[in-house]
């Protein structure tokens, strides 16, 4: 199936040269749907799954993603085999995923307010206790991450922060931030990238937290942020965002665009008969492992 509205815009205007063109994994929580698409634009697997907010392709070949009750490693065939999944606890919500080295994952809990590592048959070995504020589980968080160094970054939508946990869970920074962000990334060069979720920003903040580099609402014509989602920073430094479409927004920009550092849009995904709302994508062609974290989203 051909994405006929599939938009591939030029590197540089006016350049008489191919357009960027990547094959990509997506969560599309409208459609609850995880969908493969390749380079020439074509949708070629996709998996039913309630609310998904994140997804990788593991170096085995295998699909792991976050759904809204847990985590699943699926088959990346017609098949579509269950390897293993994790379900949350009743009452709880999981907005995440990441994959760790032996082939088990990380997520943070919403409701049960935990960090969760689990072994790669989708048992827990270590949980985690966080704080949050809130006692709406749907609000608490979002996208977590665990970095090299052991620590965590946790996305806290509804207190409108970044925190960094030490492996106790207790915050050894907090970065705040305008609008309920969706997820953090630690880069190379130690800055954090944040998803600013309604906020309507992407920022990158120094580990002093200063900011040096933004992407604001309105700097890109005819695609104004609504709510910023999943990101992914390339190693060419530019920077792929989900221009989450719901709250009212629905339809009325592309769903995934890649900019560059002095804010020229090179590559867009703005599709409304295939796609509804990603969350977050995972470009394929990028080199990197995911269980070293350096995939960078």
């Amino acid at each position: 199936m051909k994405l006929a509205t599939l938009c591939l815009a030029l590197a540089c205007a006016g350049a008489a040269q191919e357009p960027v063109r990547h094959p990509f994994l997506c969560t599309d929580n409208g459609h609850h749907k995880v969908f493969a698409v390749d380079a020439g634009g074509a949708i070629t697997w996709e998996y039913a799954a309630f609310q998904p907010q994140d997804v990788w392709r593991l170096p085995n070949g295998h699909i792991l993603l976050s759904h809204q009750g847990g985590v699943r490693e699926v088959t990346f065939d017609a098949a579509k085999q269950v390897v293993w999944q994790y379900q949350a606890p009743a009452g709880s919500e999981v907005h995440g995923c990441q994959p760790l080295p032996g082939g088990g994952a990380f997520l943070v809990e919403c409701g049960t307010k935990r960090l969760v590592e689990l072994d790669a048959k989708g048992q827990p070995v270590k949980t985690i206790p966080i704080e949050s504020s809130l006692q709406n589980a749907h609000a608490q968080f979002r996208v977590a991450r665990k970095l090299a160094s052991g620590n965590y970054l946790v996305a806290y939508l509804g207190e409108r922060q970044i925190r960094e946990l030490g492996p106790d869970g207790k915050a050894v920074r907090t970065i705040k931030v305008p609008g309920d962000p969706f997820v953090a990334l630690r880069l190379p060069n130690g800055n954090t990238l944040i998803g600013c979720g309604d906020g309507h920003k992407v920022l990158e903040v120094d580990p002093a937290d200063k900011v040096v580099w933004q992407l604001d609402e309105h700097e890109l014509p005819g695609n104004p942020l609504r709510f910023v989602a999943g990101l992914q920073r390339l190693p060419n430094g530019n920077t792929v965002v989900c221009n989450w479409g719901g709250h009212g927004h629905l339809g009325k920009q592309p769903q995934v665009f890649e900019v560059t550092r002095d804010k020229r849009v090179v590559w867009q995904v703005f599709d409304n008969k295939l796609f509804r709302t990603i969350s977050n994508i995972a470009l394929l062609d990028q080199p990197g492992d995911p269980l070293k974290g350096d995939w960078l989203r």
